[in-house]
């Protein structure tokens, strides 16, 4: 996916219940618009002003359930990527995924498949014919100093479901519930798709080391006793070792739960770009507009390329999180 999105929200100062648990922080959902002239819009809970990053994961889209002859789906046309991972995962739908690699692949519901942008990658998503709701989420990981140049790569993976008390889980990235995810990553990662039924609690047991994120697609869902609504993130610091997720509602409920330990870097994101100064984004930006070998080209995508936009009058600032907070 591609973002000009410049204008991150507040968290919501909810209060939780602290009886049941540790303090969770509520990051709230903005609308926006994709790049290009096909835009659709999603919800994007991360980054945010108070918060860049959850472990290296650092951008969170969440979009759905669109009826595609009302919407028009996904259309976004070859764009780069430098500095990062793309993670793409479905919960209904279709979408066809032609990269700078040469990969020609189809994101569907369950299967993950992760890009490697490291120098430089190139690549298209397009929703098929064949589909008819789209309804997924679109995640990045920041790659660290070390492996920030990494040579383009691209994986699938398709998790089997894990019995959990009162529902599943589908682990694409890393470990949990007895799972590992055979994916390689370059930093310790989380990754996992929960279900829960009506009225049911499950504790997972979780690394005290990382700091987690729960996204909720749908439902009536609590993470550590604080309730979290549709399209929010619920983030809460390292040092638990478990985690309680419960469904107070009739319906079932469906998240995704992403970990891993604070990303001590700061970096600068602009646009597609994930670099550690204002002159990393000038050089990536530059390289595209030019058309260098940095990112390759993208074959069978009927159309152009996304142009960049136009850099800020002003120099982009690396960013960190504030001071982590402990759980418990």
């Amino acid at each position: 996916m591609t973002t000009t999105e410049t204008d991150p929200v507040e968290p919501r100062g909810e209060a939780p219940d602290r009886k049941a648990g540790p303090r969770v922080e509520v990051l709230p959902a903005r609308d926006v618009p994709l790049g290009g002239p096909r835009a659709m819009t999603v919800r994007r809970t991360l980054p945010q002003r108070a918060r860049t990053l959850i472990g290296a994961w650092c951008f969170v889209d969440h979009y759905g359930p669109d009826d595609v002859a009302e919407s028009g789906g996904m259309d976004v046309a070859p764009h780069p990527h430098t500095g990062l991972q793309t993670a793409s995962w479905l919960f209904s739908g279709e979408i066809e995924h032609r990269d700078s690699l040469g990969v020609h692949a189809l994101v569907r519901p369950g299967e993950l498949n992760l890009m490697t942008g490291g120098h430089g990658i190139s690549h298209s998503e397009v929703s098929t014919p064949a589909t008819t709701i789209l309804h997924g989420v679109q995640l990045w990981v920041a790659l660290p100093e070390q492996h920030r140049h990494a040579e383009r790569d691209f994986r699938h993976h398709v998790p089997h479901p894990v019995p959990l008390d009162g529902g599943e889980a589908r682990v694409f990235l890393g470990s949990l519930a007895g799972d590992t995810s055979p994916v390689p990553t370059f930093t310790p990662l989380l990754g996992a798709e929960l279900t829960l039924r009506p009225h049911a609690t499950t504790t997972l047991a979780v690394d005290p080391a990382f700091e987690h994120g729960l996204l909720v697609d749908h439902g009536d869902v609590r993470m550590a006793g604080t309730p979290l609504r549709p399209a929010e993130l619920g983030y809460l610091g390292p040092g638990a070792t478990t985690l309680t997720l419960t469904n107070t509602g009739d319906a079932p409920a469906r998240m995704v739960l992403l970990g891993g330990p604070p990303f001590e870097e700061r970096i600068v994101m602009w646009w597609n770009f994930i670099g550690r100064s204002h002159q990393d984004i000038v050089e990536a930006r530059e390289a595209w507009q030019n058309g260098s070998d940095r990112f390759g080209s993208v074959t069978g995508y009927p159309g152009d390329r996304l142009p960049a936009p136009v850099l800020p009058g002003t120099t982009l600032t690396p960013r960190g999180n504030p001071p982590v907070p402990q759980a418990g």
